[in-house]
């Protein structure tokens, strides 16, 4: 018999590798002879670069960068083995959470800056793995403290963002409404080269009511004022991208996740925007390993309402759905909403906090307890395919 484990990381607690390994055991001790495949997972936001380096192999690089105010500082990205992607080419892929360097946890409260706050950090990284002879790029795009358009990151990968009087505009998305041309013949030729596909799990668009400004920007301290700031220059910045890139921004869905980020890696980099979970399960071929399979365990730290919203385990059963194979999900806890997961494919929902362990005991034990709450499941999978319970079965 085959089970396929494909969790999330518990947050707080395990990383997705170790709910994997406490999964595992937990599984042999009811089959010990079963197939155990282990896929980690995760649905691109924050623990994807540690996922797919535990799924695929890889290694971290660390290089020096700039957070979102320009000071510099250490970050790290991954880079996974050598392949060919859709271009033709030939390189090494690399694994960059665009919030290691642009993110709104490397600032303190004080510190927000939505008027200067720059992706140069990010563009910065992003040469640095073509240094590296990356042609094949992931990169997640959720927590930023910016509000851009990528401006930052295309001035850092060699792109002209200049003023009436050819200045270069400043940083942040304050600048932006300066911005009078934008030059790329001095951008970086690798780009071309390369392949980009960005985890974007937010549908909204750059500009109005929807977009980056409006509805991110005061989770940045954007005050009324910077909003109206902000949002003019992204207005501006959309204009200059279409006369200048050929590259029409308004309506792209997503093109307003990570202060306009999104739709900055579609004029820059001429990147693809998908859902967190569909660029995982591609990366680690989620689909070609959970073929066979008796059933699918995921997992994540709490699943509610939420979950079915571009989560890891609503992305590992519509996988799973595919080839008719039955999802178990277990969670750390079952919060509103979940009863409604079998909707989104997931036949069954269990949780470690089942009434009989606390909150701290289920933080501090995850391992063991997720080991036990496993063996649990896996024994009455089986009782409920054979009749016997899995001991009789092999006394028999």
């Amino acid at each position: 018999m085959k089970i396929v484990l494909a969790p999330d990381g518990f947050k707080g607690s395990l990383r997705a590798k170790e709910v994997c390994d406490s999964m595992r055991e937990g599984a042999l001790r009811a089959a010990p002879e079963a197939e155990i495949v282990c896929v980690p997972m995760a649905d691109g936001g924050e623990g994807t670069v540690r996922s797919l380096v535990d799924a695929l192999g890889g290694s971290f690089v660390f290089c020096e960068t700039e957070d979102p105010i320009g000071r510099r500082m250490v970050s790290a990205y991954a880079i996974l083995s050598a392949s060919e992607n859709n271009r033709g080419a030939r390189g090494m892929t690399a694994i960059i959470e665009m919030s290691a360097a642009s993110g709104i946890q490397l600032l303190k409260e004080r510190e927000y800056a939505p008027l200067r706050a720059s992706t140069r950090g990010t563009g910065l990284l992003i040469k640095d793995a073509l240094d590296r002879a990356c042609r094949n790029f992931i990169i997640g795009i959720g927590g930023s403290a910016t509000n851009d358009g990528g401006a930052g990151m295309a001035k850092a990968l060699g792109y002209a963002l200049l003023d009436a009087h050819g200045n270069e505009i400043p940083e942040g998305g304050g600048g932006l409404r300066r911005l009078d041309r934008i030059v790329s013949r001095r951008s970086d030729a690798r780009l071309s080269e390369s392949r980009f596909t960005v985890a974007c799990d937010v549908n909204n668009p750059l500009l109005g009511p929807n977009g980056a400004s409006r509805v991110f920007g005061p989770q940045k301290g954007a005050t009324p004022e910077m909003i109206e700031t902000l949002e003019s220059g992204l207005e501006n910045f959309a204009d200059k991208c279409a006369r200048d890139l050929g590259k029409e921004l308004r309506d792209i869905p997503g093109g307003g996740a990570a202060g306009g980020l999104g739709a900055g890696s579609v004029a820059f980099l001429n990147a693809e925007l998908r859902r967190g979970t569909e660029i995982v399960v591609d990366a680690v071929g989620l689909r070609e390993k959970i073929k066979g399979a008796a059933f699918v365990l995921t997992g994540e730290g709490r699943a509610d309402a939420q979950t079915a919203s571009g989560k890891t385990a609503c992305g590992v059963a519509g996988v799973a759905k595919e080839f008719g194979i039955p999802v178990i999900l277990l969670a750390g806890s079952l919060g509103p909403g979940a009863e409604r997961l079998n909707a989104y494919g997931i036949d069954e929902c269990f949780a470690v906090m089942d009434g009989t362990v606390t909150f701290e005991d289920a933080m501090k034990n995850a391992a063991p307890l997720i080991a036990a709450r496993t063996e649990k499941i896996v024994r009455d999978r089986l009782s409920r395919r054979t009749g016997l319970a899995p001991a009789q079965k092999r006394e028999k």
